[in-house]
């Protein structure tokens, strides 16, 4: 256990420093926060560093089933074999290829900002010779995905990650078919026995918070995860 919380623990910053005076652009504010943080608020939350690829090793690691019960995530998603799904933040694609076999007819897209997860995906893809998944590179501003592609969006402990929040969610909006479900996995920022940093936390309160700002509903919060919140969305209009 002391093992595992360690690589928990273990995030590798890419934004940069944070402010040491308080400045607003737009809907975030810049001002000092958490160590771990990187000075970036929106809505009152401190926006986390992002994971790098150098922790993929943590993505892919053997306890991660037990830890995280990854096949009851995948079970709350109920699949159909027509879906087209997008993960968004899918790093070295450890549920995207969870979900290809399921949606055998349709389209999963590994959606990734660093090319060292994506070539990690491509890799698995020719290697186990999949031909549902499609690699998308996002920015911080946007998924990429088509307008109007996908029935399903997964978001595994990225969102508090994402820089531009809010232009980000708009993409994804924009991505998802008018009867799509949105699946927000997150730590649960209300646990303090989850051993994660709380920068890489969320409350549901928050989460909730944010979603509706970006146009969506909570449909429920499915509580069947050890340590995170599954949060079910749907477009509110």
């Amino acid at each position: 256990m002391k093992k595992t919380i360690v690589l928990l623990l273990l995030l590798t910053p890419l934004w940069g420093c944070q402010g040491q005076t308080e400045k607003q652009e737009g809907p975030y504010t810049f001002k000092s926060g958490d160590r771990n943080g990187t000075g970036k608020w929106y809505m009152g939350r401190e926006i986390a560093f992002v994971m790098g690829f150098q922790g993929m090793g943590w993505l892919e690691r053997p306890e991660r089933e037990k830890e995280e019960n990854v096949s009851a995530l995948i079970a709350n998603m109920e699949i159909g074999p027509d879906d087209d799904i997008a993960d968004i933040g899918a790093g070295s694609g450890y549920h995207v290829f969870r979900m290809a076999p399921l949606a055998s007819q349709g389209t999963v897209y590994g959606v990734d900002i660093q090319n060292e997860m994506l070539a990690a995906m491509e890799y698995r893809i020719e290697a186990l010779e999949v031909d549902n998944v499609t690699l998308i590179k996002s920015t911080e501003k946007t998924a990429n995905l088509p307008k109007n592609s996908v029935d399903k969006v997964l978001i595994v402990d990225v969102y508090h990650e994402f820089s531009f929040p809010v232009e980000m969610m708009a993409s994804i909006y924009e991505a998802m078919r008018p009867d799509a479900k949105l699946y927000l996995i997150e730590y649960r920022g209300e646990d303090p026995t989850v051993p994660i940093k709380e920068t890489h936390k969320m409350t549901e309160a928050q989460a909730v918070k944010e979603m509706v700002a970006a146009g969506f509903k909570l449909v429920e919060n499915i509580g069947n995860l050890p340590w995170q919140h599954c949060m079910v969305f749907a477009k509110a209009n």
